[in-house]
């Protein structure tokens, strides 16, 4: 007999997007935990769907591979209500990401009633020892050090996330 295995967690990063600061955060953590044999379910979405069907924003991408990760074959997606039935962790890169999602976190409730859905979260809140309620700033309007400032911000809440999901 066969059994299936099921991932340690399932995990959806939530952007405005879906091109920028989640697919960043999708690709590092899928990235480390297969690299540490850790398998989680990982997967991006964003709140708008005016990006849908693009791929990952070229700046994100070059800063992936600059820093020796792989960028994701990538089309964005918006969030839908089924996603939190599908996810344990929905993360927002913004408390407006958070904001947005906890409303369609109650409509997922009316929906599915009586099913457990995924908990909304917000990305820099899984550092330690940080002040909670910090955005990820959206580098889309910025120049180069804003994508290096988003993906460091991004990098280091992901290990946060990964030493948590370890213990």
């Amino acid at each position: 007999m066969i059994q299936s295995r099921q991932p340690a967690s399932r995990i959806l990063f939530v952007c405005t997007g879906n091109i920028c600061r989640s697919p960043t955060a999708h690709a590092l953590l899928q990235q480390k935990a297969q690299a540490m044999g850790l398998w989680l379910l990982v997967d991006s979405a964003g709140i708008s769907d005016e990006e849908a069907g693009r791929p990952m924003d070229a700046r994100s991408a070059r800063e992936l591979v600059r820093r020796g990760h792989a960028p994701l074959a990538h089309r964005a997606r918006q969030i839908k209500t089924a996603d939190f039935l599908a996810f344990d962790h929905l993360i927002g890169m913004t408390r407006v990401h958070c904001a947005s999602m906890a409303r369609l976190r109650e409509q997922a409730g009316r929906r599915f009633p009586g099913r457990s859905l995924g908990e909304v979260g917000l990305m820099l809140d899984w550092l330690p020892g940080q002040p909670r309620g910090q955005d990820v700033p959206d580098p889309w309007y910025g120049g180069p050090a804003d994508f290096v400032r988003a993906f460091e911000l991004i990098d280091e809440a992901v290990d946060a996330l990964l030493a948590q999901l370890q213990a």
